[in-house]
């Protein structure tokens, strides 16, 4: 066993001492020691409830002849951090997760690892740390949250934040605004439509490394738990198989979860965290693999904000399995990936059913021929961008428009509500990148304010920041190279026509090549705006949106 080097021989005495000093018994230090990876915390909606995740994943474990051993992993609310200095801190926690997460199972030994994760960052942190640190590890998360109800009608998130902006426009009174305030987020759990948690949680299933269930259970049942004790029993036999995260996530697994992102209609922040897990398998992830998969793989599903319908209605119709059958059998996935369950993809999902055609649309009647997600490349994002295609007005596919620039997220917020935003206009917010946020915030305020203002059918928004898995309109974000080192997005200037057009995969700025190189010959750097701390390290360090914002040594 791994953690026979810290519990067996004369030299590890005094490490023995120390497990005495924890209460260890001798029976236990005969037994596999299982870092239980617990994500619960009293400000994350969706971690309020994993102590009891933890301790049923500590009661499956024990039953199968493990010791269980749980230490802590950070995790943020990108809602509660929505728009203001706090959501610098989203997306870099992802890699203070890893990190961390890497050195605790490395200094204690551990043999094997339950992950248990459920928002946003720290599902695709785990999943990195799991492959950097190779032993056998099984995921369970949270849960999602149940949808809300408000005048009969379910209601999330994201309707709360476009609330505020129909609020701002005159549409909707202060007293309707409290009414979703009190009723749209009303359990524990990640938020309730196909946002980034739920998202990952969902590809966590399709990787192979997390059982049945595990993206779509709600939060509050109880089957949670019991899949929590499944998880706990399972990891002893991944230990006895010797079945390693790198055995399950390989570059096919990674392109089924890009496949089935697209038949989901998932986040667009899965094409950041993507590519930065296929880093630590030393997978070199394009983003424009997505153009191809999406060409190929039709869209099934369209949970909110894309849709009316919600993540415990697609666990009704039968789950992330139910989805994978119907592309599978249309050899649309890698069927002979290794999962958990010490069974292949085929294995596990050969009876799998859609419950629900209205839900899951069958193969042969989807919401469209092509995926959710789509790579826009042009002379305005010469190494990408990235928009989720599924949650965009048919009108809005292909647009063009005069650039309204701004240089910050507030800037963009003041003038969109203070109507100086306009039918037809692109809004253009950039230096809210990796390095130029730093930490590339999400822009769910200024999408929901265009969206409740009215304006989500004629306003397009453009950004090297990112947006929230709950954000929907002709929303193009992680444009590549960012303006901090000097993208093309950094030129435009006020009034230039913008050209979208998302079938045809482009993003351009109509200015002629020269005049955009007399442009840059003039461009003057910008000061960072931030100069000290946790931050300025990771800006030191972090890559474009294009390659999933890792973190590479700046080379001299």
């Amino acid at each position: 066993m791994k953690s026979d080097a810290v519990k067996k021989g004369m030299q590890q005495a005094p490490h023995r001492s120390l497990f005495n000093a924890l209460g260890f018994t001798e029976e236990e230090m005969e037994r596999p020691l299982v870092g239980i990876v617990s994500s619960y915390n009293e400000i994350v909606p969706g971690h309020m409830n994993l102590d009891k995740i933890t301790q049923a994943v500590k009661q499956g474990v024990a039953l199968a002849g493990g010791v269980p051993v749980m230490f802590p992993a950070i995790a943020v609310c990108d809602g509660i951090a929505m728009g203001h200095v706090g959501m610098k801190y989203s997306l870099v926690t992802r890699d203070l997760i890893a990190d961390s997460t890497e050195a605790m199972a490395l200094a204690h030994q551990f043999d094997a690892l339950v992950m248990i994760p459920n928002c946003d960052k720290n599902v695709p942190g785990l999943l990195m740390a799991a492959a950097r640190v190779n032993v056998p590890t099984i995921f369970v998360s949270g849960g999602p949250m149940m949808a809300g109800h408000v005048g009969g009608c379910k209601r999330s998130l994201s309707s709360m934040f476009e609330a505020v902006g129909s609020y701002t426009a005159g549409t909707m009174t202060e007293e309707e605004v409290r009414e979703y305030e009190e009723k749209v987020c009303p359990t524990c759990g990640s938020c309730s439509g196909m946002y980034t948690a739920n998202s990952m949680n969902c590809l966590t299933e399709v990787l192979g490394m997390g059982l049945r269930g595990n993206g779509t259970i709600p939060a509050v049942y109880s089957d949670r738990i019991r899949l929590a004790k499944h998880a706990g029993m399972q990891v002893m036999e991944l230990l006895k198989k010797n079945i390693r995260p790198r055995d399950i996530i390989t570059e096919e697994a990674i392109l089924n979860a890009l496949t089935v992102d697209m038949a989901l209609g998932c986040s667009t922040n899965s094409m950041l965290h993507l590519p930065a897990i296929a880093h630590e398998i030393g997978f070199d992830f394009d983003i424009s693999f997505a153009n191809p998969i999406s060409e190929r793989t039709p869209n099934l599903c369209h949970l909110a904000p894309a849709g009316p319908t919600y993540m415990e209605d697609l666990n009704e119709a039968g789950g992330v399995y139910a989805v994978m059958k119907e592309l599978a059998d249309v050899g649309l996935l890698h069927t002979d990936c290794m999962t958990v369950t010490g069974k292949t993809v085929g294995e596990n999902i050969a009876d799998a059913e859609n419950k629900n055609p209205e839900v899951i649309r069958p193969i042969d009647h989807p919401y469209s021929k092509t995926g959710g997600l789509a790579v826009l490349k042009g002379n305005l994002a010469p190494d990408g961008s990235v928009v989720k295609r599924s949650a965009v007005a048919e009108e809005m596919l292909v647009h063009e428009g005069p650039a309204r620039v701004f240089n910050c997220e507030e800037d963009a917020i003041d003038a969109i509500k203070g109507g100086k935003i306009v039918a037809g206009d692109v809004v253009v917010i950039r230096y809210e990148g990796p390095k130029g946020g730093p930490g590339m915030r999400e822009m769910l305020n200024p999408t929901s304010a265009i969206a409740g203002m009215g304006l989500g059918s004629t306003v397009a928004l453009i950004t090297d920041g990112r947006f929230s898995g709950a954000s929907r309109g002709a929303s193009i974000g992680h444009v590549s190279p960012e303006a901090a080192v000097g993208g093309p997005i950094a030129l435009v200037e006020e009034g230039d026509i913008i050209e979208i057009d998302i079938p045809n995969l482009s993003l351009n700025v109509r200015v002629s090549d020269e005049e955009l190189a007399a442009r840059r010959a003039k461009r003057q750097p910008r000061e960072p705006k931030v100069t000290s701390g946790y931050l300025k390290r990771y800006a030191a360090m972090v890559t474009s949106g294009n390659r999933g914002a890792i973190l590479e040594i700046p080379k001299a």
